[in-house]
């Protein structure tokens, strides 16, 4: 090999990274190396080929494509008989069928969560409902006594007989006066409220007749033992009337006389009510006068109110 066949530059001149900054197109400021010519050995080993610019075996024309690769690189299946692309798998019904069922196993899950929540729920309200504020349970175990629901109470207390109370007549003051007509009836009387004028709760009073026993009995209870003056607000027929008196089941000397006030004809009883009282011995304690007809003539009258004061 001479020096002639090295044509005009040496391996030494040449640069071995040219190739990377030379243009796109492939020119350069240093000369292109020489074509190889048959019968002309090679002058040079240390020339340098852009990657992928070899090639094997004689050059097949190729068809233009709208792209070219860069001339630096070139991947192997863009090359004539390199690795042919593998095509993706088409994106069918078997891909979204695929995740559906995740999708679908997933919303199942949620909802029966959510059912399991409010089945929770539902069963403490319920709980919670059935107990008792006042805590019967606590005093059940504890041997404590429970109470009764409302309606029980309501139910046994309709059975109960309904005691008989003092009326609530503001004019009866305390025990020491009382409406006629609340006093026990003996003998055959009676109440009525026709006659107006009565100073008694809701206008009744009591009717003793002309019967032999007819009045009322009072039990009253005094701070001390002494006389007392019985007071009776009455009305008579037009007539005058008399009653007896028991006290503590003896005789009273001195009966309860009624007398007639203004021009009322007989058997018409007037709407002024009148007042009259006798004396009575009583004990400390309880006491039972009795105010009735005694002769069986001469009785017939109406009892408003009955009370005491003290002194003779």
């Amino acid at each position: 090999m001479t020096a002639g066949n090295n044509g005009t530059g040496t391996p030494e001149s040449e640069d071995p990274f040219a190739h990377l900054y030379r243009s796109e197109g492939g020119g350069s400021n240093d000369s292109a190396p020489a074509a190889p010519q048959p019968g002309v050995p090679r002058t040079s080993y240390n020339q340098v080929r852009t990657v992928g610019s070899r090639q094997y075996g004689p050059r097949q024309p190729q068809p233009p494509h709208a792209s070219q690769p860069a001339p630096h690189y070139a991947a192997p299946e863009t090359l004539p008989g390199g690795v042919p692309r593998q095509p993706a798998p088409p994106a069918g019904h078997g891909a979204h069928g695929s995740s559906r069922p995740k999708r679908t196993g997933l919303l199942v899950a949620a909802i029966a969560v959510v059912a399991v929540v409010a089945g929770g729920i539902t069963a403490a309200m319920l709980t919670n409902s059935g107990t008792s504020d006042d805590g019967g349970s606590n005093q059940a175990a504890a041997g404590g006594e429970q109470k009764a629901p409302q309606g029980e109470d309501k139910k046994k207390q309709s059975k109960e007989p309904e005691k008989k109370t003092e009326p609530s007549n503001q004019s009866a003051v305390g025990k020491l006066k009382r409406d006629a007509s609340t006093l026990k009836l003996v003998g055959g009387a009676s109440t009525d409220t026709v006659v107006k004028g009565a100073k008694s709760e809701g206008g009744a009073y009591a009717v003793v007749a002309n019967q032999q026993g007819s009045g009322v009995e009072w039990e009253v209870e005094v701070p001390s033992t002494g006389a007392y003056r019985l007071y009776v607000y009455y009305g008579v027929p037009g007539q005058d009337a008399n009653l007896a008196v028991d006290v503590n089941g003896k005789t009273n000397t001195l009966p309860m006389r009624m007398k007639i006030w203004g021009d009322v004809k007989p058997g018409e009883w007037p709407s002024n009510w009148q007042n009259s009282w006798t004396r009575v011995d009583l004990n400390q304690g309880k006491n039972t006068i009795k105010l009735y007809c005694g002769s069986g003539s001469g009785c017939e009258s109406h009892l408003d109110q009955l009370w005491l004061t003290n002194g003779g």
